[in-house]
C-alpha cells in the first residue's frame, strides 16, 4: 500500500480569491489523501467552504495583506516547524498576477518540502520545481487550476471545472426567488455609491421583487442606509456558510467586484456585476454563471489596481443607475 499523500495548498489573500481556487483545489485533491490549505485571515472561512479541503490553517502573510503585519522571526519559525512537522509530499503556491511565490516557497523549501510549484515571472533559482507561466488574461480560475494541470494534478472524470462549495449549506428563513443586494466591496474603489445602492432597492421593489440587503458585522450602518424601509437589512447577520445559502436561494445577486460575486458563482446564482474595471473583467468577473456586467471597462481608473478611486466623481460606477440594475436584473431572471 502507498503512503498517504498530503499536499499543501496556499492562498493568501481575501476570501473572494481563495473561492476563485476550487477548480485547483478539487483537481488537487483528486490526487491527494489530504489537502490542507494555507489561508490568510480573510480567506480562512472561505478555504473551509472548498470541495477537497480537509484541514484549514490561517497565517498573516508579510508579503500578501493589504494590511500587512510586520515581518517576525519567530512568527515564520513557527510556521515553518508546522510545515516541517506536517510534511507534506508537495505544495502549490497561489497567487494573484501582481503577488510573488517565491518568499514562501523558500519558506516551504526550508521546511523540507520537497516539490513546490508555483506560478512565477522572476527566476525561482532552487525554490520551485514547477516554475508554470500563464497568459494572464485567463480568468483566475482557469489561471490557477492551469498551475495544479503544471503540477500534475487533473479535475476527476465529470468535474466541470466551476465555482462549488460544500453542501448542504445552512437552511434559511426566506422564500427563495428574492434578489440579494450587497452594497460592501473589500476596497473602496470598487464599491457603487451608497445612495445608489438605496435608490436601486426602492427600484427593484417597486419592479415587484423582494430586496434582501446584505453585509458583514463592519458594514450594519450601511446595509441599514441602503435597505431603508423598502429592503430587509440582514447586515452582520450571517457567517459565511449562511451567506452562501441566502446566496443560493437568490434570483439573482447584485454586487461589486469583492467576494460575495464569487460566492454567488460558486453556489450557480446569476449575478449583476458592478464591475470597477480597476482591475481586468476578464480575470475577475463572476465565473461560470450568466453575468450582467455594468460599469464603464474603460473609465480613466482601468488597470490602475486603485484601492480607494483615482477619478474624481468615481464614473466608471456613479455612470450606472438604479434603472441600469433593474433592466439587468430582469434580463438574467427571465431567461
Amino acid at each position: 500500500m502507498r503512503p498517504a499523500r498530503t499536499v499543501l495548498v496556499a492562498r493568501l489573500d481575501n476570501a473572494g480569491d481563495v473561492l476563485l481556487q476550487g477548480p485547483l483545489v478539487r483537481a488537487v485533491a483528486a490526487g491527494a489523501d489530504r489537502v490542507v490549505f494555507l489561508a490568510g485571515p480573510a480567506g480562512a472561512d472561505a478555504a473551509g467552504l472548498l470541495p477537497g479541503v480537509d484541514e484549514v490553517w490561517t497565517w498573516r502573510c508579510p508579503w500578501i495583506l493589504g494590511d500587512p503585519p510586520p515581518v517576525d522571526a519567530d512568527d515564520l519559525a513557527v510556521l515553518t516547524e508546522r510545515v516541517r512537522a506536517l510534511a507534506p509530499d508537495e505544495a502549490v503556491v497561489s497567487t494573484s498576477f501582481h503577488q510573488s511565490p517565491l518568499p514562501l516557497a523558500l519558506l516551504l523549501r526550508t521546511a523540507g518540502v520537497p516539490r513546490i510549484a508555483a506560478i512565477s515571472v522572476d527566476y525561482p533559482g532552487t525554490l520551485l520545481d514547477v516554475r508554470h507561466r500563464v497568459d494572464d488574461e485567463l480568468p483566475e480560475p482557469e489561471r490557477a487550476l492551469s498551475l495544479a494541470r503544471a503540477a500534475r494534478f487533473e479535475l476527476p472524470e465529470g468535474d466541470d471545472g466551476r465555482l462549488a462549495v460544500r453542501r448542504p449549506l445552512p437552511a434559511v428563513a426566506h422564500e427563495p426567488g428574492y434578489v440579494v443586494l450587497h452594497p460592501g466591496a473589500s476596497v473602496p474603489a470598487r464599491a457603487w455609491p451608497a445612495d445608489r445602492c438605496a435608490e436601486a432597492v426602492e427600484a427593484l421593489t417597486a419592479a415587484g421583487h423582494r430586496v434582501l440587503v446584505t453585509g458583514g458585522p463592519g458594514e450594519r450602518a450601511l446595509t441599514a442606509a441602503v435597505a431603508g424601509s423598502a429592503g430587509v437589512d440582514l447586515g452582520g447577520a450571517t457567517s459565511l456558510p449562511e451567506m452562501a445559502a441566502l446566496l443560493d436561494g437568490a434570483a439573482a445577486v447584485v454586487v461589486g467586484n469583492t467576494g460575495p460575486a464569487h460566492l454567488a458563482a460558486a453556489v450557480g446564482t446569476p449575478v449583476v456585476s458592478l464591475f470597477a474595471p480597476v482591475v481586468p473583467a476578464a480575470r475577475w468577473a463572476p465565473y461560470g454563471v450568466p453575468t450582467v456586467l455594468l460599469g464603464d471597462q474603460d473609465a480613466p481608473c482601468r488597470d490602475t489596481r486603485a484601492r480607494e478611486c483615482p477619478v474624481p466623481g468615481h464614473p466608471c460606477l456613479t455612470s450606472v443607475t438604479a434603472a441600469d440594475v433593474v433592466a439587468a436584473v430582469e434580463k438574467l431572471v427571465t431567461s
